[in-house]
């Protein structure tokens, strides 16, 4: 399925009825991580799977994609869809989104959970390194992909996933280029939204690795603490829904139970 937004397709799937559920992959993934987990999720609710702007079957919009630009293309395909209130599960960029749609619409989020992801915004050495990154992407798209996704596991679960992240190498490099350092431009230039979770009445939920290279866990169990989210930590690097993906379904099935 897909809808226009801003001249852009941007596509999405739908199985289940029900509550609605909105998954959001994260940066160099698309919709299709979630394939293993829609049978189960499926049986208790609608769950959309969305193709952010400039991964998966869907297009760049414009030379920076901000979280807040990615929110809004995920609020067209809930009206596109009538949903008007649903739970949220963000991965890696897909929570930083889930947050910017929370900020614009706290009305239409029920559930929120952050896997392997942070409210915080890039640090300045953060920022230095997403630009260095753009550079790359430019020069040599392989060398980055190739890169950028082999720093996301624990170095002792690299072997054990080698095909999960051959597989993932393979999609992205059918990424756009422009899509990839818009989401890069977006990711550096996202607002910090640790308010914006404290706020939230909701049920909210932090999922992280303990080895997760790209987020500090010591500092992210005091911040989910601080902002009255369950906080839940797994083994494993940045992909927790490969490298703990038995434990990442109970935990969310067990929510609906």
């Amino acid at each position: 399925m897909k809808i226009k937004f801003q001249e852009t397709e941007i596509h999405y799937s739908i199985v289940g009825e029900g509550e609605t559920t909105v998954l959001l992959h994260g940066f160099l993934e698309s919709s299709e991580i979630w394939e293993d987990f829609l049978p189960g999720f499926s049986k208790y609710g609608r769950i959309i799977c969305i193709d952010l702007p400039g991964h998966g079957k869907s297009g760049v919009i414009s030379e920076v994609h901000s979280m807040e630009l990615m929110a809004e293309a995920i609020y067209a395909v809930l009206q596109a869809t009538g949903v008007k209130k649903g739970n949220i599960i963000g991965h890696s960029m897909g929570g930083y989104v889930a947050l910017a749609f929370l900020e614009q619409h706290p009305e239409m989020v029920q559930d929120l959970m952050l896997l392997n992801s942070t409210p915080q915004a890039d640090s300045e050495e953060k920022k230095e390194i997403r630009d260095r990154s753009v550079e790359l992407v430019q020069r040599n798209k392989k060398a980055y992909i190739t890169m950028a996704i082999n720093n996301l596991l624990s170095p002792r679960n690299t072997a054990s996933f080698s095909e999960e992240i051959d597989e993932l190498k393979d999609k992205a490099m059918g990424f756009p280029t422009e899509g990839i350092t818009a989401a890069l431009k977006g990711m550096k230039i996202r607002s910090e939204r640790i308010e914006v979770l404290k706020n939230y009445s909701g049920q909210k939920v932090i999922v992280a690795g303990s080895e997760d290279p790209l987020v500090n866990i010591s500092e992210l169990r005091d911040l989910a603490k601080d902002c009255g989210c369950k906080f839940f930590q797994f083994s494993g690097g940045h992909l927790s829904y490969i490298e703990n993906k038995e434990q990442f379904r109970k935990l969310c099935i067990s929510s609906k139970n």
